[in-house]
């Protein structure tokens, strides 16, 4: 009797396949494995990783001149940074998007329509209508911090937000 598969055991399976499929060549080089957590139109309901890394090769071509050498083996903006395949609630995992969906409806933790409720105030009119004028939704996330100047953009129209990010 089989398993019936689970999200979890999808990504497990994957990735496994994922770091199968790398060339052996390439296996010799690389030194580090990066698991890069993204959401898709920055949308918390599409979550999804992709499994990447970096290699000898692009470490010392990146530290050539004054740079410096931990700075460039370890921060993940010297990396390889594209062209890894993506797991997750994307388009590019057909298994996976579903079994995200129904495991996260099984929670009790999927929500359906507009995952954006400042988006929301502003195109519905709500804001403007309350207040008389358009106003910036501003995010803050005392338990989490890091992330919001990229909420706040996704959260408004651009202009609203011009002095903020200023």
């Amino acid at each position: 009797m089989t398993e019936r598969k689970t999200f979890r055991t999808h990504l497990r399976q994957a990735a496994t396949g994922i770091l199968e499929r790398v060339p052996d060549q390439l296996k010799r080089e690389i030194y580090v494995l990066a698991f890069n957590i993204w959401r898709a139109d920055a949308d918390n309901r599409r979550p999804y990783v992709d499994i990447g890394y970096n290699t000898e090769s692009r470490y010392e071509e990146q530290s050539r001149g004054d740079s410096d050498h931990w700075e460039v083996r370890w921060n993940h903006a010297f990396w390889i940074l594209e062209g890894f395949d993506k797991l997750g609630n994307v388009p590019e995992d057909p298994v996976g998007a579903p079994l995200h969906e129904e495991e996260a409806r099984n929670l009790g933790i999927w929500y359906d329509g507009e995952f954006d409720l400042a988006r929301h105030l502003h195109a519905s009119g709500t804001i403007e209508r309350v207040f008389g004028r358009p106003l910036p939704v501003v995010v803050f996330d005392m338990d989490c911090p890091g992330w919001e100047e990229e909420a706040t953009r996704a959260a408004n129209p651009a202009a609203l937000i011009e002095d903020f990010l200023a």
